[in-house]
């Protein structure tokens, strides 16, 4: 009686197939996998990157950025010019050039009566005192400077012409003094006269 013949039995057929399986095996399985390789590391190094290019720019403004400027002097009113010398420390010599004193009599001022809401202009002499009718406060006008300067030594104009006019007045109430100090015609927030019922403001000079 004849024996069933078992698949596989024999080695070298076997042999074979293993050997038709691994020789014939297409490549391209493993040049995709290694493709995916490259491009996953490829993704990496690029996150990597992003990740520290916004370390880098914040090390590099902590290292460019700049002091501070120094403060710098000048015309009141101009930008970067300190108020502080104008409201404290020692008082300025005034050189009132002679072509300002030849080109320049007076001065024009703006009187606010807060309560009445309505404004007066009136003309005043330079150094001369003038009473605002209707009221105890009483102006004292003093230099008036076309084109206002200020170094470390003094206050001056720097030509007879308005580029920055200003006036140095002293404003009494009842005899007492409530205010001193320059008023700016292009910048009369600068050291403002403040009161509750009047506010004073410089307009402009008066030529001769």
């Amino acid at each position: 009686m004849a024996k069933p013949r078992l698949e596989g039995s024999n080695p070298s057929l076997s042999a074979i197939r293993l050997f038709g399986k691994n020789r014939f095996r297409s490549p391209f399985g493993d040049a995709k996998k290694e493709e995916e390789r490259e491009i996953m590391k490829r993704l990496a190094l690029v996150f990597a990157a992003l990740l520290l290019i916004p370390l880098a720019g914040a090390s590099c403004k902590k290292k460019e950025q700049p002091p501070p400027p120094p403060v710098q002097g000048g015309m009141p009113g101009q930008p970067g010019s300190p108020h502080g010398p104008m409201e404290g420390g020692p008082e300025k010599t005034v050189v009132v050039p002679d072509d300002v004193k030849a080109a320049w009599k007076a001065v024009k001022v703006e009187v606010e009566f807060k309560e009445k809401k309505t404004k007066k202009e009136f003309t005043v002499p330079v150094l001369s005192e003038y009473k605002v009718p209707d009221t105890d406060l009483v102006l004292n006008v003093g230099d008036f400077l076309p084109h206002f300067s200020m170094t470390a030594e003094q206050i001056t104009s720097s030509s007879d012409k308005p580029d920055n006019p200003a006036c140095n007045i002293e404003v009494l109430e009842g005899g007492k003094q409530v205010f001193k100090g320059w008023l700016f015609a292009k910048f009369p927030d600068v050291h403002p006269f403040q009161h509750d019922k009047f506010a004073v403001k410089l307009l402009e000079g008066v030529r001769k």
